[in-house]
């Protein structure tokens, strides 16, 4: 599949554009056209859908472009090497431009959590006008895996050489149990991280706790869905797609929207 990212004028928002359809047909990257599907972040509208957008999101919000038109000719976004680097590094060479208007942004003004004691996510107020993220992965003592957690605060710098290389990871009964169902049979071990009883198979780690740090990209992606900067700190407890979506809906209903001083680009 072929995915092109073009610039959008101001007010365009993040937006996907199917090119394989009758029609150009084009889905706004945000929280209200998000569907239910395991694993991933699926987007829905004008009678079809993209999915996997996770990765493309987290790198456009973590470098802070606020507008831009993903158009592709597949419903499937590409799985590169499992991370979103490939995805930044493409919009760092092609440079982004500042454009004249202010960008809105959400404020988070109380303490706000979805979930259960087993996973949930929570934003706080910032302690200064920025956005942080936590994230705390626990597969327990005994799991290859084990207890991972990463907190920084994010700006296209620290995204880029934090986050944006960390790689999809998924245990070896869980790579069997898809297969088994027809879903990744050309992906190997070279292709994403997969971990055995005794540990990683067939590849190497970029980061020592490289899984919680992709854990934590995929929460930058899925707060892209805001459609908006967010000014908080965001904490996230073995949290997935469903409930970082949940928080940004409630965020979206009950926090403080406001023009920002920073330029859209």
């Amino acid at each position: 599949m072929a995915v092109e990212l073009r610039p959008a004028p101001v007010h365009t928002g993040i937006v996907f554009v199917r090119s394989d359809t009758d029609r150009p047909r084009r889905i706004a990257a945000n929280v209200r056209q998000r569907i239910e599907v395991p694993r991933r972040t699926t987007l829905a509208g004008d009678g079809t859908q993209v999915e996997m957008v996770e990765h493309v999101l987290a790198a456009l919000f973590g470098l802070g472009i606020d507008n831009c038109e993903i158009v592709c000719d597949a419903s499937e976004m590409p799985g590169l090497d499992g991370s979103c680097q490939p995805v930044v590094e493409a919009l760092q060479l092609a440079g982004i431009v500042e454009q004249r208007s202010p960008r809105h942004r959400l404020i988070v003004t109380e303490v706000t959590r979805v979930g259960d004691d087993e996973c949930w996510v929570e934003a706080r107020p910032a302690k200064s006008n920025s956005l942080s993220v936590e994230y705390k992965l626990d597969y327990g003592p005994n799991n290859p895996i084990g207890r991972q957690t990463i907190e920084l605060s994010l700006t296209p710098v620290t995204f880029a050489t934090e986050l944006a290389p960390a790689r999809t990871f998924i245990l070896e009964s869980e790579a069997a149990w898809l297969k088994s169902r027809g879903l990744g049979t050309r992906v190997t071990n070279k292709d994403l991280l997969v971990f055995g009883e005794e540990g990683l198979l067939e590849n190497e780690l970029r980061f020592e706790n490289e899984c919680v740090r992709h854990k934590a990209l995929d929460l930058v992606g899925d707060l892209a869905l805001a459609g908006c900067d967010l000014i908080g700190r965001f904490i996230a407890y073995k949290s997935g797609h469903r409930l970082n979506a949940e928080l940004v809906k409630v965020l979206l209903t009950e926090g403080r929207m406001e023009e920002g001083l920073r330029r859209t680009a």
